[in-house]
């Protein structure tokens, strides 16, 4: 049953990840309260099923045509993704060195703000823009370094925070941006995972058995999004519902 659990929460996350963020709320939880890991060997071993949930929805993307842009921004593409993995390799040595507890305090007040940001004026989030917005360099960098850093931290609720710097900052519709969100983690958590790995921070079957399920949830969901017409509006409630109810799971007593 714990097994069951396990794998049923990992397609879960998967599908949340793909489309919004904070899947990592599940998973860690699963970790942590259901198998019993303590937090560290939970957070090194949770990166394996986001890994294999990034990769499955990379392939989903890539199938449907998603990955399919202009020149210019394809170049932007691989800016991002080189300064976000910058910061994820930082964020991932502070993980090593550094106790969660600050961190998790910031995180469920940032989520208040997230909300507030995600409501007003839910149109920049659904509506796709016209024509192409190309982000500034001294804009870009600053704030795709401090989001590789809180990626490598901790990973959970990283994919929400970015969809909010991809659709609201650089102007990309939610669906492209979940694409770049994609592709981004994928790449760092590469580097995280070998980097947990060498000190033993990953229980394996659990890892492999929670990619698994997140591989499956990632691809079905990426080949959905990349198709459906609706797929935009389904994205920002889902990202609404997801947000609210990590910091009600972050407020609760106890």
């Amino acid at each position: 049953m714990t097994y069951l659990i396990a794998f049923l929460g990992a397609a879960l996350a998967g599908a949340i990840n793909t489309l919004s963020g904070n899947g990592s709320a599940i998973t860690l939880t699963i970790l942590m309260e259901v198998i019993g890991l303590p937090p560290d060997v939970a957070n090194g071993t949770n990166r394996v099923g986001v890994l294999g949930n990034g990769f499955a929805a990379s392939y989903g993307f890539y199938r449907n045509g998603r990955f399919e842009v202009t020149d210019g921004r394809r170049r932007e593409m691989y800016q991002i993704v080189g300064i976000t993995t910058v910061g994820a390799v930082l964020g991932v040595y502070l993980s090593l060195i550094t106790s969660n507890a600050v961190y998790r305090e910031i995180f469920r007040y940032l989520l208040i703000v997230m909300l507030g940001v995600i409501l007003v004026k839910p149109k920049r989030w659904i509506n796709v823009p016209e024509g192409e917005h190309f982000i500034s360099r001294w804009l870009s960098v600053p704030l795709f370094f401090a989001l590789g850093i809180y990626g490598g931290f901790i990973q959970m609720g990283m994919g929400v925070f970015f969809l909010a710097v991809m659709v609201l900052v650089a102007r990309y519709d939610i669906i492209q941006g979940n694409v770049v969100k994609v592709v981004v983690v994928t790449i760092y958590t590469v580097l995280a995972v070998g980097i947990f790995a060498w000190r033993g921070l990953i229980d394996w079957p659990i890892g492999l058995l929670m990619a698994a399920g997140q591989m499956v949830g990632g691809y079905l969901t990426a080949a959905y999004a990349s198709k459906h017409p609706k797929a935009g509006v389904y994205a920002y409630w889902l990202l609404v519902v997801v947000v609210l109810g990590a910091i009600l799971k972050a407020f609760w007593p106890g």
